[in-house]
């Protein structure tokens, strides 16, 4: 079991910063994370996925040269460093683990945890 929860989301106008977190518990040892996000009425996206060791990161055309996922294994912690937020970017970010197919993939299919979700908002 693995249990998830984020943090750091909130409300930033346009062309603001945000950085997320997920930490992590218990049996989080070569699980892969992702960061995915929803709207009311539209289906669950995948934005960035990493896996559990250096080397394999997936990341969504949408948010490429603006979004930066990153772990800290010693603290059980993932980040989204997320930079240039646009209104479209507004939504409730979730945090997943899973296996090496959530690294590649990032999608949610391949997540067997997930948070609690924070929401974000980009707005002036």
């Amino acid at each position: 079991q693995v249990q998830l929860v984020e943090s750091g989301g909130g409300l930033v106008q346009p062309g603001g910063s945000l950085r997320l977190s997920c930490r992590a518990s218990g049996r989080t040892r070569n699980t892969a994370i992702g960061w995915f996000r929803q709207v009311p009425g539209k289906e669950r996206e995948g934005v960035s996925c990493l896996s559990s060791s250096v080397g394999y990161s997936t990341q969504a055309d949408s948010v490429k040269g603006r979004f930066t996922i990153s772990r800290d294994n010693a603290k059980n912690t993932a980040y989204l460093q997320m930079n240039d937020l646009r209104p479209e970017d507004s939504a409730v970010y979730y945090c997943a683990a899973g296996g090496l197919l959530l690294a590649t993939q990032c999608v949610p299919q391949e997540a067997d945890y997930w948070g609690q979700g924070t929401q974000v908002t980009v707005s002036s």
